[in-house]
């Protein structure tokens, strides 16, 4: 028996925990042979023999030809090509299914998450988050669904950046199915897919919690755009502080729904961020920042570029500002305040907000603390 059978037999043994399944799969190769002589001498009781013994051949198979095709892998807990954040984390997947660019799985990741039913002020700012830290020399990791994660996958896509899919199925059934052609997008522009199911795997209900886990585990921080108090997002929430990464919150109008569970987690010590460079400064040292064009400024300070409609940035408050009180202040017809205001917004120096705009400034100075999830 191969050493992949092994590994994706043990895959479903339950009550061992991915060190000590690793280790087992380590000896059996090591030894040689047919290896159900060895299982109840490496310590497994008679249930987790039966179950190693009667794992779905069918499926065994159809993941084992999979792993023939070019560009897919399985990478093992404790192996070298097993990425390094996810040994630390509890819970760790035994396996990972790769397909893609694996070195993109290894690149610094930022995750950013978000409900299904999401409003036009998020899906215009996981754009704008999403285009950003990619700029600013982040993969964005997510997890393919509806809504907030597509948002950040395509936007991803479109800046050229890398991005990783986690999913909640095996990778030969993406799901949503509505997906399907996103997911191929992500293999051809430089990313990854990940899954910790055999590939034949379909989606169940308690897959997506799950993988959230591996989601939040890769990366350095994890990024939420817009969720309601019940909205799962704030499992991945919840699984980042566990693991020890920093969480970042996007504020939003008071009064919706779907801004009710990030303005919980600021209220828990979570980073309130209003641009990338926010979340680029904190996660800081080390990263290489890539080139930005002359139009982009996410990652770029006001020292190192000429302020644009400076007259007009100059009257923007770190409070919101109404657009009558800009133009009243610069001394100029609101319509045309009002187009340059638009440009200030698309080029990262101020945002919209609910009643006019604010300055964007860092948000070093917001403490985090413990986030009861």
């Amino acid at each position: 028996m191969q050493a992949q059978e092994i590994c994706l037999r043990m895959r479903g043994v339950t009550g061992l925990g991915a060190a000590k399944a690793s280790q087992i799969i380590r000896q059996i190769v090591a030894v040689g042979g047919e290896p159900y002589r060895l299982l109840r001498e490496l310590g497994l009781n008679h249930r987790q023999q039966t179950q190693f013994r009667q794992a779905n051949p069918c499926h065994l198979a159809a993941t084992l030809t999979w792993l023939e095709l070019p560009d897919n892998a399985l990478w093992i807990y404790g192996e070298a090509d097993y990425p390094e954040r996810l040994l630390t984390i509890d819970d760790a997947p035994l396996l990972l299914m790769v397909a893609g660019n694996p070195e993109a799985v290894r690149q610094p990741q930022i995750a950013m998450v978000g409900s299904r039913q999401f409003s036009p002020y998020g899906e215009h700012w996981a754009s704008y988050f999403a285009t950003g830290l990619v700029h600013c020399g982040f993969t964005i990791t997510s997890g393919l669904a509806m809504g907030i994660d597509s948002i950040c996958h395509r936007a991803a896509l479109a800046a050229e950046g890398g991005t990783v899919a986690v999913l909640g199925s095996g990778l030969a059934n993406v799901y949503p199915r509505q997906h399907r052609r996103l997911a191929e997008r992500i293999i051809e522009g430089g990313g990854a897919l990940v899954s910790e199911y055999l590939v034949t795997d379909l989606p169940m209900p308690d897959h997506f919690p799950r993988r959230n886990r591996i989601i939040s585990g890769l990366s350095l921080g994890v990024v939420v755009i817009e969720a309601s108090l019940r909205s799962g997002t704030l499992i991945t929430a919840r699984y980042a502080l566990e693991q020890g990464r920093e969480i970042f919150a996007l504020p939003g109008a008071l009064g919706n729904p779907m801004s009710e569970g990030t303005h919980w987690l600021i209220q828990q010590g979570a980073y309130l961020v209003t641009g990338p460079k926010e979340i680029a400064e904190q996660l800081g040292s080390g990263l290489h920042w890539l080139s930005l064009s002359e139009n982009t400024t996410i990652c770029a300070s006001e020292a190192e570029v000429e302020l644009p409609f400076a007259d007009v940035l100059a009257n923007v408050g770190d409070e919101v500002t109404p657009v009558d009180v800009v133009a009243e202040r610069a001394g100029q017809p609101v319509p045309e305040v009002v187009i340059k205001l638009l440009d200030l917004e698309l080029a990262g120096w101020i945002a919209a907000v609910p009643g006019g705009y604010v300055r964007i400034r860092r948000a070093g100075h917001v403490r985090r603390t413990d986030v009861l999830v």
